[in-house]
Protein backbone atom coordinates (compact mmCIF):
# COMPACT_ATOMS: atom_id res chain seq x y z
CA UNK A 1 0.00 0.00 0.00
CA UNK A 2 1.13 3.45 -0.90
CA UNK A 3 0.27 7.07 -0.42
CA UNK A 4 -0.10 7.31 -4.22
CA UNK A 5 -2.12 4.40 -4.47
CA UNK A 6 -4.40 6.22 -1.62
CA UNK A 7 -4.47 9.46 -3.66
CA UNK A 8 -5.73 7.49 -7.10
CA UNK A 9 -8.53 5.72 -4.70
CA UNK A 10 -9.60 8.68 -3.03
CA UNK A 11 -9.53 10.45 -6.61
CA UNK A 12 -11.73 8.25 -8.05
CA UNK A 13 -14.24 8.50 -4.94
CA UNK A 14 -14.37 12.08 -5.45
CA UNK A 15 -14.81 12.36 -9.14
CA UNK A 16 -16.92 9.07 -9.68
CA UNK A 17 -14.72 8.20 -12.63
CA UNK A 18 -11.75 7.01 -13.60
CA UNK A 19 -10.75 9.14 -16.74
CA UNK A 20 -11.75 11.70 -14.57
CA UNK A 21 -9.50 10.98 -11.79
CA UNK A 22 -6.30 9.84 -14.11
CA UNK A 23 -6.49 13.51 -15.50
CA UNK A 24 -6.93 15.61 -11.93
CA UNK A 25 -4.09 13.39 -10.89
CA UNK A 26 -2.00 13.70 -14.07
CA UNK A 27 -1.34 9.93 -15.04
CA UNK A 28 -2.86 7.82 -17.82
CA UNK A 29 -6.05 6.46 -16.79
CA UNK A 30 -4.53 2.70 -17.35
CA UNK A 31 -1.70 3.45 -14.97
CA UNK A 32 -3.94 4.78 -12.50
CA UNK A 33 -6.72 1.99 -13.28
CA UNK A 34 -3.44 -0.95 -12.27
CA UNK A 35 -2.32 0.74 -9.31
CA UNK A 36 -5.71 0.58 -7.65
CA UNK A 37 -6.03 -3.03 -9.16
CA UNK A 38 -2.72 -4.02 -7.50
CA UNK A 39 -4.13 -2.10 -3.82
CA UNK A 40 -7.46 -4.75 -4.36
CA UNK A 41 -5.65 -7.42 -4.57
CA UNK A 42 -2.88 -6.63 -1.70
CA UNK A 43 -5.97 -5.88 0.55
CA UNK A 44 -8.29 -8.78 -0.96
CA UNK A 45 -11.26 -6.90 -1.69
CA UNK A 46 -13.22 -5.18 -4.39
CA UNK A 47 -13.07 -0.92 -3.53
CA UNK A 48 -15.69 0.09 -6.12
CA UNK A 49 -18.39 -0.96 -8.47
CA UNK A 50 -17.58 -0.57 -11.80
CA UNK A 51 -20.20 -1.33 -13.26
CA UNK A 52 -22.26 1.50 -12.53
CA UNK A 53 -21.85 4.63 -13.96
CA UNK A 54 -20.49 6.60 -12.28
CA UNK A 55 -18.48 4.46 -10.57
CA UNK A 56 -19.45 3.95 -6.72
CA UNK A 57 -17.27 2.72 -4.33
CA UNK A 58 -18.25 -0.96 -2.93
CA UNK A 59 -19.60 -0.93 1.32
CA UNK A 60 -16.14 -2.11 1.97
CA UNK A 61 -14.39 0.13 0.11
CA UNK A 62 -16.25 3.87 1.28
CA UNK A 63 -15.07 2.54 4.96
CA UNK A 64 -11.14 1.69 3.81
CA UNK A 65 -11.28 5.37 1.70
CA UNK A 66 -12.81 7.49 4.62
CA UNK A 67 -9.66 6.17 6.50
CA UNK A 68 -7.15 7.04 3.19
CA UNK A 69 -8.30 10.45 3.41
CA UNK A 70 -7.21 10.77 6.78
CA UNK A 71 -4.63 8.79 6.26
CA UNK A 72 -3.47 11.41 3.04
CA UNK A 73 -4.56 14.46 5.46
CA UNK A 74 -1.94 13.40 8.44
CA UNK A 75 1.03 12.65 5.71
CA UNK A 76 0.66 16.17 4.65
CA UNK A 77 0.74 17.57 7.74
CA UNK A 78 4.38 16.71 7.98
CA UNK A 79 5.07 18.83 4.68
CA UNK A 80 2.98 21.47 6.92
CA UNK A 81 5.58 21.30 9.48
CA UNK A 82 8.39 22.21 7.29
CA UNK A 83 6.55 24.75 5.52
CA UNK A 84 5.80 26.13 9.12
CA UNK A 85 9.64 27.02 9.74
CA UNK A 86 9.51 28.94 6.51
CA UNK A 87 9.13 32.58 7.20
CA UNK A 88 7.17 33.62 3.91
CA UNK A 89 3.90 31.49 3.76
CA UNK A 90 4.09 29.49 -0.02
CA UNK A 91 2.09 27.09 -1.35
CA UNK A 92 -1.74 26.89 -3.13
CA UNK A 93 -5.26 28.15 -0.58
CA UNK A 94 -8.08 26.77 -2.40
CA UNK A 95 -11.34 28.79 -1.28
CA UNK A 96 -14.79 28.45 -1.42
CA UNK A 97 -17.28 31.67 -0.62
CA UNK A 98 -21.02 32.08 -1.05
CA UNK A 99 -22.32 34.43 -3.87
CA UNK A 100 -23.97 36.88 -1.41
CA UNK A 101 -20.37 37.46 0.30
CA UNK A 102 -18.17 37.72 -1.99
CA UNK A 103 -18.82 40.69 -4.08
CA UNK A 104 -18.58 42.77 -0.52
CA UNK A 105 -14.72 41.12 0.46
CA UNK A 106 -13.45 39.46 -2.30
CA UNK A 107 -12.31 43.10 -3.95
CA UNK A 108 -11.23 44.77 -0.96
CA UNK A 109 -8.75 41.40 0.51
CA UNK A 110 -7.28 39.83 -2.80
CA UNK A 111 -4.74 42.44 -3.50
CA UNK A 112 -3.72 43.21 0.06
CA UNK A 113 -3.27 39.18 0.87
CA UNK A 114 -1.25 38.36 -2.62
CA UNK A 115 1.13 41.93 -1.59
CA UNK A 116 1.69 40.86 1.60
CA UNK A 117 1.83 36.91 0.33
CA UNK A 118 3.28 36.79 -3.04
CA UNK A 119 4.30 33.01 -2.52
CA UNK A 120 0.99 31.94 -1.96
CA UNK A 121 -1.28 30.83 -4.95
CA UNK A 122 -5.19 31.95 -4.27
CA UNK A 123 -7.45 29.91 -5.50
CA UNK A 124 -11.38 30.94 -5.07
CA UNK A 125 -14.89 29.60 -6.49
CA UNK A 126 -18.22 31.11 -5.67
CA UNK A 127 -20.61 28.27 -4.90
CA UNK A 128 -23.66 27.63 -2.96
CA UNK A 129 -22.79 26.33 0.71
CA UNK A 130 -24.38 22.84 0.18
CA UNK A 131 -21.33 22.58 -2.82
CA UNK A 132 -18.75 23.71 -0.47
CA UNK A 133 -19.68 21.77 2.47
CA UNK A 134 -19.44 19.05 0.14
CA UNK A 135 -16.09 19.93 -1.02
CA UNK A 136 -14.86 20.95 2.55
CA UNK A 137 -15.10 17.37 3.24
CA UNK A 138 -14.29 15.94 0.00
CA UNK A 139 -10.97 17.87 0.41
CA UNK A 140 -11.11 19.52 -2.99
CA UNK A 141 -11.28 23.13 -0.80
CA UNK A 142 -9.07 24.28 2.12
CA UNK A 143 -11.90 26.48 3.30
CA UNK A 144 -15.02 27.87 2.85
CA UNK A 145 -16.16 31.82 3.77
CA UNK A 146 -19.79 30.83 4.59
CA UNK A 147 -22.67 32.47 6.29
CA UNK A 148 -23.34 30.20 10.02
CA UNK A 149 -23.83 28.25 12.13
CA UNK A 150 -23.80 25.39 9.95
CA UNK A 151 -24.57 22.61 12.04
CA UNK A 152 -22.02 20.22 10.72
CA UNK A 153 -20.44 18.03 12.85
CA UNK A 154 -17.32 17.54 11.22
CA UNK A 155 -16.09 21.03 10.10
CA UNK A 156 -15.01 23.86 12.37
CA UNK A 157 -16.49 27.35 12.31
CA UNK A 158 -14.07 30.00 13.07
CA UNK A 159 -16.26 32.97 13.39
CA UNK A 160 -14.82 35.92 11.33
CA UNK A 161 -17.75 39.24 11.75
CA UNK A 162 -20.96 40.00 12.05
CA UNK A 163 -23.18 41.81 9.36
CA UNK A 164 -26.39 43.28 9.88
CA UNK A 165 -29.23 42.72 7.67
CA UNK A 166 -31.48 45.88 6.58
CA UNK A 167 -34.38 46.64 4.61
CA UNK A 168 -33.92 48.22 0.96
CA UNK A 169 -37.55 50.01 -0.03
CA UNK A 170 -38.90 51.31 -2.84
CA UNK A 171 -40.76 55.19 -2.72
CA UNK A 172 -44.18 53.41 -2.55
CA UNK A 173 -43.47 50.55 0.28
CA UNK A 174 -44.48 50.76 3.68
CA UNK A 175 -41.39 50.13 5.00
CA UNK A 176 -40.15 53.32 3.54
CA UNK A 177 -42.23 55.57 5.85
CA UNK A 178 -40.88 54.17 8.95
CA UNK A 179 -37.11 55.50 10.24
CA UNK A 180 -36.80 52.41 11.65
CA UNK A 181 -38.27 49.24 11.51
CA UNK A 182 -39.40 45.55 13.08
CA UNK A 183 -39.61 42.33 11.17
CA UNK A 184 -43.56 42.49 11.77
CA UNK A 185 -43.36 45.71 9.71
CA UNK A 186 -42.47 43.42 6.56
CA UNK A 187 -45.32 42.52 4.27
CA UNK A 188 -43.81 39.60 2.70
CA UNK A 189 -46.38 40.35 -0.91
CA UNK A 190 -43.86 42.78 -1.64
CA UNK A 191 -40.32 41.23 -1.05
CA UNK A 192 -38.01 40.30 -3.02
CA UNK A 193 -35.80 36.78 -1.71
CA UNK A 194 -33.22 35.08 -3.48
CA UNK A 195 -34.11 31.48 -5.16
CA UNK A 196 -33.95 28.50 -3.10
CA UNK A 197 -30.13 27.27 -2.56
CA UNK A 198 -29.07 30.21 -0.75
CA UNK A 199 -28.62 30.57 2.67
CA UNK A 200 -29.37 33.95 2.93
CA UNK A 201 -32.65 33.35 1.23
CA UNK A 202 -34.17 30.98 4.57
CA UNK A 203 -32.31 33.78 6.97
CA UNK A 204 -34.43 36.49 5.05
CA UNK A 205 -37.08 34.50 5.92
CA UNK A 206 -36.48 34.01 9.12
CA UNK A 207 -36.48 37.42 9.90
CA UNK A 208 -40.45 37.90 8.35
CA UNK A 209 -40.58 34.38 10.45
CA UNK A 210 -43.53 33.81 7.68
CA UNK A 211 -41.85 31.07 5.51
CA UNK A 212 -45.49 29.19 4.92
CA UNK A 213 -46.65 32.51 3.46
CA UNK A 214 -44.18 33.10 0.95
CA UNK A 215 -44.99 30.06 -0.73
CA UNK A 216 -47.88 31.46 -3.61
CA UNK A 217 -46.73 34.70 -4.27
CA UNK A 218 -45.83 35.86 -7.65
CA UNK A 219 -42.61 37.36 -6.73
CA UNK A 220 -41.13 34.16 -5.46
CA UNK A 221 -41.16 32.67 -9.22
CA UNK A 222 -38.62 34.79 -10.01
CA UNK A 223 -35.00 33.19 -9.66
CA UNK A 224 -31.65 34.75 -8.89
CA UNK A 225 -29.43 34.08 -6.87
CA UNK A 226 -27.33 37.76 -6.98
CA UNK A 227 -28.36 40.35 -4.39
CA UNK A 228 -27.33 42.82 -6.76
CA UNK A 229 -30.43 42.20 -8.93
CA UNK A 230 -32.69 41.61 -6.06
CA UNK A 231 -31.94 45.73 -5.54
CA UNK A 232 -32.47 46.37 -8.57
CA UNK A 233 -35.75 44.64 -8.98
CA UNK A 234 -36.69 47.21 -6.66
CA UNK A 235 -35.28 50.00 -8.07
CA UNK A 236 -37.14 48.94 -10.99
CA UNK A 237 -40.29 47.08 -9.53
CA UNK A 238 -41.06 48.97 -6.42
CA UNK A 239 -41.54 46.66 -3.12
CA UNK A 240 -38.52 45.92 -1.10
CA UNK A 241 -36.09 43.71 -0.03
CA UNK A 242 -33.20 42.62 2.57
CA UNK A 243 -29.29 43.40 1.96
CA UNK A 244 -26.45 42.52 3.66
CA UNK A 245 -25.01 45.39 5.26
CA UNK A 246 -21.72 45.36 3.09
CA UNK A 247 -23.97 45.67 0.04
CA UNK A 248 -24.59 49.27 0.76
CA UNK A 249 -21.02 49.96 0.17
CA UNK A 250 -22.30 50.24 -3.15
CA UNK A 251 -25.02 52.34 -2.91
CA UNK A 252 -25.70 55.90 -4.19
CA UNK A 253 -26.58 58.76 -1.96
CA UNK A 254 -30.07 58.09 -2.93
CA UNK A 255 -30.06 55.00 -2.84
CA UNK A 256 -29.23 55.09 0.84
CA UNK A 257 -32.33 57.19 1.58
CA UNK A 258 -34.05 53.92 0.72
CA UNK A 259 -32.31 51.69 3.65
CA UNK A 260 -34.38 50.83 6.80
CA UNK A 261 -32.19 50.01 9.55
CA UNK A 262 -34.22 47.35 12.00
CA UNK A 263 -34.41 47.92 15.97
CA UNK A 264 -32.25 46.02 18.55
CA UNK A 265 -31.76 43.51 18.17
CA UNK A 266 -30.73 43.52 14.53
CA UNK A 267 -31.23 40.79 12.50
CA UNK A 268 -27.68 39.49 11.32
CA UNK A 269 -25.79 36.97 9.58
CA UNK A 270 -22.31 35.01 11.19
CA UNK A 271 -19.67 35.47 8.91
CA UNK A 272 -17.14 32.43 9.26
CA UNK A 273 -14.10 30.30 7.82
CA UNK A 274 -15.05 26.86 7.52
CA UNK A 275 -12.75 23.85 7.80
CA UNK A 276 -12.75 20.36 8.04
CA UNK A 277 -11.75 19.21 12.11
CA UNK A 278 -7.98 18.06 10.74
CA UNK A 279 -7.51 20.95 8.63
CA UNK A 280 -4.42 21.89 7.12
CA UNK A 281 -2.75 25.47 5.50
CA UNK A 282 -3.43 26.69 9.13
CA UNK A 283 -0.86 29.96 8.61
CA UNK A 284 -2.57 30.68 5.25
CA UNK A 285 -5.79 30.38 6.99
CA UNK A 286 -4.81 32.58 9.53
CA UNK A 287 -3.39 35.06 7.26
CA UNK A 288 -6.89 35.25 5.20
CA UNK A 289 -8.80 35.73 8.43
CA UNK A 290 -6.49 38.61 9.10
CA UNK A 291 -7.05 40.47 5.70
CA UNK A 292 -10.82 40.16 5.97
CA UNK A 293 -10.46 41.61 9.57
CA UNK A 294 -8.68 44.60 8.16
CA UNK A 295 -11.04 45.42 6.14
CA UNK A 296 -14.29 44.83 8.16
CA UNK A 297 -15.22 47.57 10.49
CA UNK A 298 -14.37 46.54 14.26
CA UNK A 299 -17.99 47.39 15.44
CA UNK A 300 -18.85 43.90 12.95
CA UNK A 301 -16.88 41.97 14.82
CA UNK A 302 -19.22 41.48 18.05
CA UNK A 303 -22.81 39.83 18.67
CA UNK A 304 -23.74 42.63 20.82
CA UNK A 305 -26.82 43.79 20.03
CA UNK A 306 -27.58 41.45 16.95
CA UNK A 307 -29.67 38.48 17.07
CA UNK A 308 -27.91 35.73 14.45
CA UNK A 309 -30.36 34.03 11.65
CA UNK A 310 -30.23 30.60 11.47
CA UNK A 311 -30.01 29.22 7.69
CA UNK A 312 -32.11 26.29 8.23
Amino acid sequence: MTIVQLEYIVAVDTYRSFVLAAEKCFVTQPTLSMQIQKLEDNLGVKLFDRSKQPVTPTEIGTAIIAQARLLLSESEKIKELITDRQKELSGELRVGIIPTISPYILPKIIQGFVEKHPQVKLVIWEQTTETIIQQLKLGMLDCGILSTPLHEANLVEIPVFYENFVAYTSANSKLSKKKTINPDDIDMEEIWVLNEGHCMREQVLNICQRRKATQSFKHFEYNTGSVETLKRMVDQNNGATILPELALSELTEQQMDRVRHFRSPEPAREVSIVIQRNFLKRRMIDALKAEILEFVPKRMRSKKNREVMDIV
